[in-house]
């Protein structure tokens, strides 16, 4: 018996014992928790029923140079139908009306929004998508239909927001005015106007404290936020809703008629270097155009004759030639080493003075001028051509500007026919802004202006920050190097012989170069030859005011490839668009006898305005617009009863004006 006690004490004794150190080990346990790992516990805890949630500001508006909208936020809406919180007697009694109402707004039967519901409620589904995409008004008018007005947890109605950036001008440069988008870790992709400004547009995100409650839902914690957001600033560019229609469709057509790649159009202010219109159209694989890549600013290529006008210039200022010099331009072939350099007319222009040269484009005249000039100094050339800032990027705050090449003397690719490659636009490489910034400069007596795409931020009225003309070079040439040459771009036009004199027109001037450049010369296959049709210039010719560049890539040589026949026409289309919409000379029509009436009641106001006054006037049988200026003027204040002419006044005529505060005058 003793024996059976002792073993039932140690028993006891040994889950004392294990109890002891089960209750050491607890503690150990909750001192380790409270001290040690108590915060991270409380931050899961805490993460877990309440939670910072990130409210994201509303992106600012992007407009045109005359406050039309090119990109805007909109809210749209998704709504689905959580079957399971509805009750059968509601749902049976209002299936028929919620069918209805929603197949008057959405466009689809009735019979089908009741087969979705059904199968929603029979699947007791709980997210069953009814509509995407819905603008705020339609949204508005869906709360209320029958069942949805009764909300999420009686009509099952669920709402997801988003918002979502839209163009009012559609398609219509698109690729311009571009986008901005954010990863998922937060790696930005910013092109065009939207990506260049972002900075500006975007806003601040805020914070908001929210507590997680029943089924999921997160209930705001107080009343205001952390952070507040900041919505983005607004930012107005330079681009002109009407002139960007008119360059739009009209390089559409073009593309369309020659089944053209692709090509761009860029039309400049000349003085200030807005650009007031900026598009691009690719062709698709079923022949269809659109707004795919920025080709005006990041497509660098070879100019092709209108890089004759740069030529011209450095020849000109380095004395090498005046442009009465003449060149034998040998019918129209001229070997160099072991390449021929040929004319597109056929037998050549004979010997012609180089003014003449330049107006028919001829390529032997051009690579002699440059090659003989320049052979014992070629550094001396591209010097020139880099004094004129040829070898450098615009500077553009969009994204993607194409680099241009000029090639130095030793550089890799230089060899002894480079001179007389590049006279004529080979071995250079250029965009079409670039290209148009330089041709805007000869517009602008040698100035060379940036390109400007933005003319202010703006928070409401307020400007925060406004973009003044940069000017890159304020002399690239000397003011008679740049007159000489205008006069040459306008006969280019102008002149029977001029390759642009198809493009004539006496109703309005215009100056500018044509080149046709080839592209895959260096195949032997003719089949793979393609062609860079192009043309730049300016107008008004006298006083220009716009300056243009048209270029368009691979245009079906059946139909035409010249610059003059292919970009030309867009150029000539714009130009005369410009001028109809917006005169450089407004007229006002003067009627040629004045009215009587008129005369005579302008005769009576005056009269009484030129009059010092203590007294209330009278203003009885005066028009009602001269009578509120005379009375106002003497600080009374007055109301107007009709229109017309005064009848009758409320305070007699003689009546201090001191004691008068307000007078009603009736009309009739």
């Amino acid at each position: 018996m003793a024996i059976k006690e002792k073993n039932i004490l140690k028993r006891l004794y040994f889950v004392a014992g294990f109890l002891f150190l089960f209750a050491v080990a607890v503690m150990v346990k909750l001192v380790s928790i409270q001290m040690v790992d108590g915060d991270k516990y409380r931050d899961l805890a805490e993460e877990r029923t309440s939670k910072i949630f990130t409210i994201a500001p509303n992106r600012g508006n992007l407009y045109s140079d005359d406050g039309s909208l090119l990109a805007t936020s909109v809210s749209r809406y998704t709504i689905r139908f959580d079957a399971v919180t509805v009750s059968e007697e509601n749902f049976k009694k209002y299936i028929g009306p919620l069918s209805e109402s929603l197949s008057k707004l959405l466009n689809k039967s009735a019979s089908h929004y009741q087969q979705l519901l059904r199968k929603a409620k029979a699947n007791k589904n709980r997210y069953a998508l009814i509509a995407r995409n819905l603008d705020y008004s339609d949204y508005m008018e869906l709360k209320e239909f029958p069942l949805f007005e009764k909300g999420p947890y009686q009509g099952g109605l669920i709402i997801e927001q988003k918002t979502v950036r839209e163009h009012p001008l559609g398609k219509i440069a698109e690729r311009s005015v571009g986008y901005e988008r954010v990863d998922e870790n937060g790696y930005y992709t910013r092109v065009g106007l939207e990506g260049a400004f972002g900075e500006y547009l975007r806003g601040t995100e805020g914070k908001r404290h929210k507590q997680k409650i029943a089924k999921g839902q997160w209930k705001p914690i107080g009343q205001d936020n952390i952070v507040e957001p900041k919505d983005g600033y607004d930012v107005f560019s330079t681009i002109d809703v009407n002139i960007q229609d008119i360059a739009h469709h009209a390089l559409l057509r073009q593309l369309e008629h020659y089944k053209a790649e692709h090509g761009s159009v860029i039309v400049m202010e000349t003085k200030t270097g807005e650009i007031k219109a900026i598009s691009n159209l690719g062709r698709t694989s079923d022949g269809k155009y659109y707004e795919r890549l920025n080709y005006a600013i990041g497509e660098s290529h070879e100019p092709g004759s209108t890089f004759k006008l740069m030529n011209l210039v450095a020849a000109l200022e380095d004395k090498v030639i005046d442009t009465s010099s003449v060149i034998d331009t040998e019918k129209g072939s001229w070997k160099i080493y072991n390449h021929r350099v040929r004319d597109s007319k056929h037998g050549g222009y004979g010997e012609i003075s180089i003014a003449k040269a330049f107006e028919v484009s001829s390529n032997t005249a051009f690579a002699k001028m440059i090659h003989n000039g320049y052979k014992k100094s070629p550094a001396k050339y591209v010097n020139r051509l880099m004094s004129m800032n040829l070898h450098r990027e615009l500077g553009l705050p969009i994204k993607g500007e194409g680099k241009p090449l000029i090639r130095y003397p030793g550089d890799k690719g230089w060899s002894g026919l480079s001179l007389a490659q590049m006279a004529y636009g080979y071995e250079v490489s250029m965009t079409p802004l670039q290209t148009l910034t330089f041709y805007n400069a000869i517009a602008n007596d040698g100035r060379m202006v940036k390109p400007k795409l933005i003319k202010e931020v703006r928070e409401w009225d307020r400007t925060i920050e406004k973009f003044e003309t940069e000017v890159i070079n304020a002399a690239i040439c000397s003011k008679e190097t740049a007159a000489q040459v205008r006069d040459l771009m306008k006969n280019v036009v102008e002149k029977e012989h001029g390759t642009g004199h198809g493009l004539y027109s006496p109703n309005f001037s215009m100056a500018g170069k044509t080149g046709t450049a080839q592209k895959n010369y260096a195949s032997k296959d003719p089949d793979k030859l393609r062609y860079i049709s192009t043309f730049a210039g300016y107008f008004p010719a006298d006083a220009p005011k716009y300056s243009c560049i048209v270029v368009i890539h691979e245009p079906d040589k059946s139909v035409g490839y010249y610059g003059a026949d292919v970009s030309g026409p867009v150029f000539k289309s714009v130009a005369r668009k410009i001028y109809a919409n917006s005169p450089l000379i407004d007229e006002v029509e003067m009627p040629k006898k004045a009215n009587g009436n008129l005369d005579g009641d302008f005769q009576k106001y005056y009269v009484e305005a030129q009059k010092r006054y203590n007294k209330v006037p009278n203003v009885k049988g005066m028009s009602g617009m001269d009578a509120v200026s005379i009375l106002e003027n003497l600080g009374i204040q007055v109301e107007v009863k009709g229109n017309g002419k005064v009848r009758t006044q409320s305070v007699n005529t003689g009546t201090d004006i001191n004691k008068v505060n307000k007078i009603v005058l009736e009309l009739s």
